[in-house]
């Protein structure tokens, strides 16, 4: 078994999304491409944007720094710190409203 802390992934993702020219970083903690659960700590800077995408399977976002906002075609909802959603089926965006940082789990579809 492995403990990793999370808080301590969210200060480094925010540090390297800030030196990234795209303004995000993101790091797989869970799983992977080979499993049907995933988890994966993505870090924004502020107004940054995950463009329209489809989601591979169940999922949910938990917000653990800052504020994001998920948008799909009918719906806008702003996550903040402390959060958690489930997130529609469909295509949808985040867009960091302010520095941010939140943890994708996704049950991938068999």
């Amino acid at each position: 078994m492995e403990s990793i802390s999370l808080l301590a992934l969210v200060a480094e993702h925010l540090q390297l999304a800030h030196q990234s020219g795209r303004g995000r970083s993101s790091h797989t903690i869970v799983g992977g491409h080979e499993h049907a659960l995933r988890q994966t700590l993505i870090a924004l800077v502020a107004e940054q944007v995950l463009a329209d995408h489809e989601s591979p399977g169940e999922a949910t976002l938990q917000v653990l720094h800052g504020s994001v906002r998920l948008v799909t075609q009918t719906e806008v909802m702003d996550i903040v710190a402390g959060d958690i959603a489930a997130i529609p089926a469909g295509r949808h965006r985040l867009e960091a409203i302010q520095d941010a940082v939140a943890l994708l789990t996704v049950a991938i579809r068999q």
